[in-house]
């Protein structure tokens, strides 16, 4: 059955905008992204699908166009559509951190991070840099490796950050192997990189493991 001949207080679009995004299920609120289904599947049937195809969110939105389009009723186009969706949240949250001190929402700095790199396969090391106010000035991603592995060289963030000309940085990388908590290899380049950049006078704010959908602080475990 389509979904226009459902009752009207279960169609996801009006249940949307009676009650908010938040009280969508996944597939739900992948419906109203699709607006129709396919052949005998409603939006809210294949929005189901490509939960159970890609396992998660995280595994939907790190998919490549073949594997996406491998999925019946998805191409191309929704594609773009929805790496658009997601790189205007990503700017949405960047301006809010250019608005406001970093520290004061560390919430929005977790779903940053979490859409900057967390759905990547390989692993990524990025910067924030920030100014004096602790405001975002700029986010990149300055080292790429493997699935499991990226090389990280102290001389290039202090590099980076003095181009920059932060006055403090959050540090972050992900994990794409799922586990969020960090390696004594981690803990020991965070003290390296804290203690280069120090003799530049910018400090090292907090250091972020992304592993969706879970994010570690170090700060918050008493680590920098």
């Amino acid at each position: 059955m389509a979904i226009n001949e459902w009752p009207e207080d279960q169609r996801p679009r009006e249940r949307l905008i009676k009650y908010g995004a938040s009280a969508l299920s996944d597939a739900e609120l992948l419906a109203v992204f699709l607006r129709t289904g396919v052949t005998g599947k409603s939006a809210v049937d294949l929005g189901r699908d490509m939960i159970s195809r890609f396992g998660s969110l995280s595994g939907l939105f790190a998919a490549s166009l073949k594997d996406f389009s491998s999925l019946h009723g998805l191409g191309s186009a929704k594609y773009a559509q929805l790496h658009a969706v997601l790189e205007l949240a990503k700017r949405a949250i960047s301006e809010e951190l250019q608005e406001n001190a970093s520290l004061s929402s560390p919430q929005a700095v977790k779903n940053y991070l979490q859409l900057m790199i967390g759905n990547k396969p390989h692993e990524s090391f990025a910067i924030l840099y920030l100014d004096i106010k602790n405001r975002l000035i700029k986010s990149e991603e300055l080292f790429r490796g493997t699935l499991n592995h990226a090389s990280v060289y102290p001389r290039e963030v202090v590099k980076s950050a003095l181009h920059q000309n932060a006055a403090a940085i959050v540090l972050a990388h992900n994990h794409p192997s799922g586990s969020c908590e960090p390696s004594q290899a981690d803990i020991s380049l965070t003290q390296t990189l804290k203690q280069a950049l120090a003799l530049v006078d910018v400090r090292v704010l907090d250091h972020f493991i992304v592993a969706n959908p879970n994010v570690y602080s170090f700060a918050e475990h008493g680590l920098i």
